[in-house]
């Protein structure tokens, strides 16, 4: 009788334990500055609750930062106040929590910076990403199109649904929790319809968009930002500029980008203000390389390669209607 009631007490004790903790294991990081003083700590949780970080550095005190919001998602900005260390963290919503993670500070200008650039993560299928891990940037950026589309996950015309972002981090959850992420926009990160052949009566991208803005803290307006590295006399830039062609259509996909606009305006202060080595970072049209025979996929190709240049002379023809100088060799 007596083994009975142990057992029964014990098995409730495991349920109870195990209802009550809840791993979290969706982690990103971010930059909301202009510069890497912070970093923001983002997590999806299951239940609401408040959000609460514990970080340190190798031999430093631990420290805490609540937002007593209640929320299913998670960002919560830390002070980067040394470098060349290993900051050590982990998040708590409740009952949930998360182990212990690290990232590394960034590095003196006594050191090396490395940074690594992806372009087409949506389309990228199951890749293998040992050796970027492997490469072990302090800083990971991309070149648009971060996911497929919106519309296949969360139906169409849904602008505000994070699902595909989630299941990017779940793709590569260990590079997502270890290394500060600061994508750019491409037009299948707000694409809400599918595009087809023809212009459609409505809008097949959300121009503003919602779910990656949503998703991702990140510097200035979100869909356009900049990022100095000091140490390095280093600037990026985001800019949205997707399928310029289609502007003023309803497969529109960027924000206006024309001489006067919100985009161009602030890319011309930024350039002025910044006297720093820059890299303006922005999707356009995909380039391949193919041969030079008449097939289906050569006349394809060329027309990509065509569009391509079309762009290219667009933006050129803007930047140099702004004042800033073009150099075209002969």
């Amino acid at each position: 009788m007596n083994y009975i009631r142990v057992l029964i007490v014990f098995l409730i004790f495991t349920s109870f334990h195990n209802n009550s903790i809840v791993q979290i294991k969706r982690i990103w990081l971010t930059h909301r500055t202009n510069e890497p003083s912070h970093i923001v700590i983002n997590w999806q949780s299951e239940k609401p609750g408040p959000s609460e970080v514990w970080f340190r550095t190798d031999n430093g005190k631990e420290h805490q930062i609540i937002v007593n919001d209640e929320t299913t998602l998670h960002h919560v900005e830390i002070p980067l106040r040394e470098k060349n260390v290993i900051y050590y963290y982990r998040v708590i919503t409740g009952k949930e929590h998360s182990e212990m993670y690290a990232f590394k500070g960034y590095p003196s200008d006594r050191e090396k910076l490395r940074v690594a650039i992806v372009g087409n993560w949506g389309y990228a299928g199951n890749s293998n990403l040992s050796q970027l891990i492997r490469d072990d940037p302090h800083l990971l950026l991309t070149l648009g199109d971060n996911i497929p589309n919106l519309h296949d996950q969360c139906g169409e015309g849904v602008k505000d649904c994070i699902e595909p972002f989630l299941k990017l981090v779940d793709s590569a959850p260990e590079l997502f929790q270890s290394t500060p992420f600061m994508p750019i926009l491409g037009n299948h990160d707000k694409e809400i319809r599918d595009r087809g052949r023809k212009c459609p009566p409505l809008p097949v991208y959300d121009i503003d968009a919602t779910a990656y803005r949503t998703f991702f803290e990140l510097p200035d307006s979100e869909w356009k930002w900049h990022f100095n590295v000091p140490d390095f006399n280093l600037c990026f830039i985001a800019l949205d500029l997707n399928h310029i062609v289609d502007f003023g259509t309803t497969w529109q996909t960027c924000h206006d980008f024309h001489i006067g606009s919100e985009q161009m305006e602030w890319y011309r202060k930024i350039m002025n203000k910044t006297p720093v080595n820059i890299k303006s970072l922005y999707k356009t049209q995909e380039i391949k390389i193919c041969e030079i025979r008449k097939t289906a996929n050569g006349r394809s190709c060329f027309k990509k390669v065509r569009q391509l240049l079309q762009d290219m002379v667009t933006i050129l023809n803007v930047l140099k209607l702004m004042g800033f100088p073009i150099l075209i060799p002969p």
